[in-house]
């Protein structure tokens, strides 16, 4: 079954579901700046729009394009900006 998820006053939204290997979800963000913690490894990948991120122990910000996919470790924090409507999928492994 889906399981809709509501962060940042609605600003990001995300239906949950489980496929052969893993959960996952598959979202949207809006415009505006992001903190999120995991408690998996979190692969994600871009399916629209560009996400900026800064991800665990760097100082940088790198930019994910559609099909381009980051890595976030288990029990890590991660930044992002977004500029433009974004949509990703997320497997948690």
């Amino acid at each position: 079954m889906f399981k809709v998820n509501e962060y940042f006053d609605g600003n990001v939204k995300s239906i949950a579901y489980k496929t052969p290997e893993c959960p996952a979800t598959v979202g949207v963000m809006a415009p505006g700046e992001y903190e999120f913690g995991t408690s998996t490894t979190e692969y994600v990948t871009v399916v629209s729009g560009v996400m900026t991120v800064q991800l665990p122990g760097q100082t940088e910000w790198k930019d994910y394009k559609p099909y381009d996919t980051f890595i976030v470790a288990k029990d890590k924090k991660f930044k992002l900006k977004i500029k433009t409507d974004s949509a990703y999928v997320c497997l948690y492994k």
